[in-house]
């Protein structure tokens, strides 16, 4: 309640100009919390005791409760300890790339507060992807399961993008519980093509070799997840599925943000005409109605992690009848704040 009626209209009108200026102070504030043992050991005191049923179990990662962290957020985990002390079941850093890069041209991060919504076309901001190893290295192990993103450079043409994310992946994949293929971005020019059949195959083929090459004794090869955009037409999908259930990736991450711009307020209507990808609200029943068929159409064989418009915990609850076995969260933060993890998963519990 704090953070709806003072934290957030305070935060919003001072980077009223400038959302991304929030953001970076966001995740600045949780660096420096992560640097803190002191204080992270009394905002961890804080966190409930995962409860047992919640936990869930994907390709042989468990899970301690259904709630993660998106891609995006830290993307080069920098605070990695803070933001797991909020009591998020796994997170994904990232979305990293091999050659490090400042990403598009500012303002690329838009509000559209009537609509619960966020459009970015940030581009991949990132240091790079030895940049993230290097600070995974100096992190302390973590007690949830992390993610690592991996996408194209920007830099990089098309015919070289196998090689792109075959080197982000030797390098990262080590330090990972599971590694996320991100071919659905709007914001890198051609990397949606790497949707289809011919391109998809050749790169999750490559890096499933690669994986099972540089697995350590007594540990499996880590898991590849796909995550797919929102705007494929059903036959597009089914195609996708198809290569991923042939190639053995572990989960299907449903939804990146989208290029339509559905149920936007009239207040809103101006940032219509933004470019880059529409998250939050106005993308709850997309993204639940592509769980919903990747689900129906794979007979339950290939998980799913729901993502798109949870702004509350009947959205989380919604997803899970829906068929995600786990859900994550970004622009929720943005809207409802850090407790809105706690309620899913009381939610869950049926608290």
């Amino acid at each position: 309640m704090l953070y709806r009626t003072l934290i957030r209209p305070l935060a919003f009108a001072a980077t009223r100009h400038n959302p991304e200026m929030a953001h970076h102070a966001a995740l600045t504030a949780f660096a420096a919390l992560s640097r803190a043992p002191l204080l992270l050991s009394l905002v961890q005191r804080t966190r409930p005791t995962p409860a047992p049923h919640l936990a869930r179990t994907i390709a042989g990662v468990r899970f301690p409760n259904p709630v993660g962290l998106a891609a995006g957020y830290d993307k080069d985990g920098v605070a990695l300890p803070a933001l797991t002390a909020l009591g998020f079941g796994h997170i994904e850093v990232g979305t990293v790339t091999w050659h490090a890069q400042a990403g598009n041209p500012t303002p690329r991060l838009f509000r559209l507060p009537r609509s619960q919504a966020l459009i970015n076309r940030m581009g991949f901001n990132n240091a790079g992807a030895l940049a993230l190893r290097g600070q995974l290295q100096a992190t302390p192990p973590l007690a949830i399961p992390l993610g690592i993103s991996i996408g194209k450079s920007r830099r990089t043409p098309l015919a070289a993008a196998l090689a792109d994310y075959r080197a982000s992946f030797l390098t990262l994949a080590p330090y990972a519980d599971y590694v996320a293929i991100n071919i659905s971005s709007p914001n890198t020019p051609g990397l949606r093509s790497l949707q289809a059949r011919a391109q998809l195959e050749h790169l999750l083929y490559t890096l499933h070799s690669e994986a099972r090459r540089i697995a350590v004794p007594h540990r499996a090869p880590v898991p590849l997840f796909v995550k797919v955009a929102p705007d494929l037409a059903d036959a597009d999908l089914l195609e996708l599925l198809e290569v991923c259930m042939q190639t053995g990736v572990a989960a299907i991450i449903a939804t990146n943000t989208t290029l339509h711009r559905p149920h936007l307020h009239p207040t809103d209507q101006h940032r219509a005409g933004e470019a880059g990808g529409l998250s939050g609200a106005p993308l709850t029943v997309r993204a639940r109605e592509v769980v919903r068929f990747i689900v129906r159409e794979t007979g339950g064989q290939l998980p799913v992690i729901g993502v798109g418009g949870i702004l509350s915990a009947d959205d989380a609850l919604r997803m899970f009848e829906a068929g995600a076995t786990l859900v994550q969260l970004y622009t929720g933060l943005v809207y409802a704040g850090p407790a809105l993890v706690r309620q899913i998963n009381r939610a869950v519990r049926g608290d």
